[in-house]
């Protein structure tokens, strides 16, 4: 990889004009003073966002090491206002719109026909008891505030898609909205989600959806889609709870017909029947089978191809744990909602960014088997080095360092801000 080509793609990727623009549109900056965001955006999304820095104290030190300037605690204080969160929401939604202009991976021939596979799920982050009654905890024995982080991430790029933010309480089928985007993509959902309603919705709009059972489900088999070699018992007609017990094959592939309510309308809710393809695959270490409900048709996938399919859903739990244990999304240690939901937006640029760059290192490592390189153990790599990244992208972005800059920013750093403050050593040292 020739020097420089890191920086040059995250210029590209956020160029310094863009940034300035956004701060514009989104008034985070409303006149010239000392704060460039183009230097604020990256002490950001590659200092706070790794974790490096944890406070806004700490924040505004490494701002100022890098930026060569001194600015008070009011000036950087301010800057965490509404309208710096829709500075970041801006810059996300540029970020997701680059990376979805990478080239994906290429699905299985099985799956040429979908445009995509999806997944959903949401997230809880734990946030300063003070924010309870704004945000309160779900089934807490004391008081405490939490909101939830929905992310639909695609398994074909593994790449963020769109990123919500909604109290703790809300319940996770309110999170997901669905509509024409979802046409002719696969839609991978967690039991959280489970609804006949939101599967109606999809299939709908064109979409297709695969989703393990709930426990309490117990849709009535009306026909089968495989016939089964030798003694078999009769199932259609016949509930799921009635043959589970009594099932001998290996597997099970049927239609299965499900009563639902719609959503209200004009004061009236209706109900209504759906039929949806059900699999249930026989897992032996367990000695229990892990059932699947689904509208590809099974001329499409057969029942181990669904199985596989679904368990791409671990992809998103990847994508949360690296947003926690390497950039910071879960570290919120304030009682400022608005500073809450910047740091949150911080730590998805972290990731958009960190992709980034993942992406050119597979570029640069043709013949290599992609699986190898993780995501996960990407992470730990841009963590360590990202202190290193900061200052050659904002030495790409002609923002220079001096030794002599530095010292200043250090030895005025070091002072206690607390003037009146009595100390033990006092007296004893000029």
């Amino acid at each position: 990889m020739r020097t420089g080509i890191t920086e040059e793609t995250l210029y590209n990727m956020f160029p310094p004009e863009l940034l300035r623009e956004y701060a514009k549109t989104s008034n985070m900056i409303k006149r010239e003073r000392k704060i460039d965001p183009v230097a604020m955006f990256w002490v950001l999304v590659l200092s706070f966002g790794v974790k490096l820095q944890r406070t806004l104290v700490s924040l505004k030190r490494q701002y100022e090491k890098n930026k060569k300037i001194n600015i008070s605690e009011s000036s950087w204080y301010e800057r965490f206002t509404p309208e710096l969160v829709r500075f970041l929401k801006l810059c996300v939604i540029h970020g997701i719109e680059e990376l979805a202009k990478e080239p994906k991976r290429k699905m299985a021939e099985k799956l040429k026909e979908f445009k995509d596979i999806l997944i959903d799920d949401n997230t809880v982050i734990r946030l300063h008891e003070s924010l309870a009654n704004k945000f309160p905890a779900t089934r807490s024995r004391k008081v405490a505030a939490g909101v939830k982080v929905g992310l639909l991430i695609s398994a074909v790029s593994n790449n963020p898609k769109s990123i919500r933010i909604y109290g703790e309480r809300t319940n996770d089928t309110k999170t997901l909205r669905i509509g024409k985007w979802i046409q002719d993509r696969i839609l991978l959902i967690d039991r959280g989600f489970f609804k006949y309603q939101l599967f109606a919705r999809i299939e709908e709009n064109g979409g297709f959806f695969v989703s393990r059972l709930k426990n309490n489900a117990d849709p009535m088999i009306v026909s089968v889609n495989s016939i089964c070699r030798g003694k078999s018992i009769h199932v259609e007609g016949k509930y799921l709870s009635e043959i589970i017990p009594k099932l001998k094959r290996q597997v099970l592939d049927v239609v299965v017909e499900v009563s639902f309510k719609r959503r209200t309308y004009r004061g009236k809710q209706s109900m209504d029947k759906k039929k949806f393809r059900l699999i249930a695959i026989l897992n032996e270490e367990e000695g229990k089978y892990h059932t699947y409900l689904t509208n590809i048709p099974s001329g499409k996938l057969d029942p181990d191809d669904i199985a596989m399919l679904y368990r791409a859903r671990w992809d998103v739990e990847l994508v949360f744990k690296e947003l926690k244990s390497k950039y910071a999304l879960d570290m919120v240690n304030t009682r400022n909602f608005q500073i809450v939901e910047a740091y949150i937006w911080i730590a998805i640029l972290t990731l958009l960014v960190s992709r980034r760059l993942y992406s050119l290192v597979l570029e640069h490592n043709p013949g290599k088997k992609l699986v190898r390189y993780t995501q996960l153990r990407w992470s730990t790599i841009f963590a360590e080095n990202s202190n290193t990244q900061l200052s050659l992208v904002l030495e790409y972005c002609d923002i220079q360092l001096t030794y002599e800059l530095l010292l200043g920013v250090y030895g005025s750093q070091a002072l206690d801000p607390h003037v009146n403050r009595h100390r033990l050593k006092e007296g004893l040292f000029a």
